[in-house]
């Protein structure tokens, strides 16, 4: 068998099937890599400095030998890692032998570090393609997915409408979405992170956003050129603003979004006050008052004071009042700041959170645009 080189293309369809092994160093890989890769580093952090370093100073000749010196010692290891790699993922998807011999490796720039990895898996006997340009050719295609223009309606509504909830609900009944508060691990608010768990880097963020806006093509719809979604399938996005948390969607995406037709889930201001105390009334209280006081600029000081006030005396209704005030003002904004709103907006009317009800009337809604 002989290493085979292939475009980004055929390797992401190839990793449909067979596991991606990036050789970068650890701490490339934690900064970003493509979704479901696996880490195999050639050098550790340190080893890659100290090779780069020779090859920039010293010369080619020089920073081989060193990787040299580190790959050796490794090569056992790393055969068995893969072995294990690929029988874990045997088991689980109960692969046959085949398969099981189909290897996909990458490194940052299609180079050194993959030519050495691949050419000890294809020693060991394992079927072997490499990317063509690396991990800058799979960042490359990853901001071309958000020029694309896709046929997107954005689920609207104030806060405590349970968008979140009906987009997952959606996607139980087959239809295509996209999470970009999942993706992003933020609810898009000053409570947004009071889970605990660290936001992506932006660079993986847009990996892991490009990757689900193919899988939502791939549900939706067929194409028409192999570029391009057909224009009569629909993906739900949540409306966001262009910033959640610490990440931004793309602007050629947000761009999109802002030109997207929107149904706007309208729900009594009661009815999502005691939604959101029952989702964040059972956050610990001085995550909830620091998460107040991140807003305090633009909530204003009475208003913080006043929230907060409610919050120690244990009053969360009359808390997220304030609050809830304060978001529906701004979000408001943020939905008529576009051209031609009219022509964009479409109100659904509902009584409650109700999840799978609002679900079945979207689905409908959608049935009869």
């Amino acid at each position: 068998m002989a290493v085979q080189k292939i475009t980004i293309e055929n390797f992401l369809e190839l990793a449909q099937q067979y596991p991606i092994l990036d050789v970068r160093s650890p701490g490339e890989y934690v900064h970003a890599h493509i979704p479901g890769a696996y880490s195999l580093p050639l050098f550790t952090d340190e080893e890659r400095k100290v090779v780069g370093t020779a090859y920039k100073q010293e010369s080619r000749e020089k920073a081989i030998k060193l990787g040299l010196d580190y790959f050796g010692v490794k090569m056992r290891k790393m055969v068995e890692e893969t072995e294990s790699i690929i029988g874990n993922r045997e088991k689980s998807k109960k692969g046959n032998e085949t398969e099981a011999k189909n290897i996909l490796v990458h490194c940052w720039r299609g180079g050194m570090r993959s030519a050495g990895v691949a050419w000890l898996l294809d020693l060991y006997g394992f079927k072997v393609y490499t990317l063509t340009g690396g991990y800058k050719a799979y960042r490359q295609w990853a901001r071309a997915q958000f020029e694309k223009k896709y046929n997107f309606t954005i689920l609207g509504g104030y806060t405590g409408s349970g968008k979140t909830l009906v987009l997952h609900e959606l996607k139980k009944a087959g239809q295509a979405m996209v999470d970009l508060e999942g993706l992003a691990i933020h609810k898009g608010s000053a409570f947004g992170g009071l889970e605990g768990e660290p936001q992506p880097t932006q660079e993986m963020f847009e990996n892991l956003l490009a990757n689900e806006l193919v899988e939502a093509c791939r549900l939706s719809a067929s194409t028409n050129d192999n570029s391009s979604p057909d224009f009569d399938s629909v993906i739900y996005l949540e409306d966001e603003s262009q910033r959640i948390g610490l990440l931004n969607i793309p602007n050629a995406l947000w761009d999109t979004m802002r030109n997207s037709r929107i149904v706007f889930i309208d729900i009594p201001f009661e009815e999502r006050l005691n939604y959101l105390v029952q989702a964040y009334g059972k956050f610990d209280k001085e995550k909830l008052v620091n998460a107040i006081i991140r807003i305090q600029k633009r909530l204003g000081g009475l208003e913080t004071k006043i929230a907060v006030n409610h919050l120690l005396e244990n009053n969360y209704k009359e808390c997220f009042r304030v609050l809830l005030k304060y978001y529906d003002k701004w979000y408001s904004k943020g939905l008529l700041n576009r051209e031609n709103v009219e022509g964009l907006l479409n109100k659904v009317t509902c009584d409650s959170v109700d999840v799978k009800t609002i679900t079945n009337i979207l689905i409908n809604e959608k049935a009869t645009a």
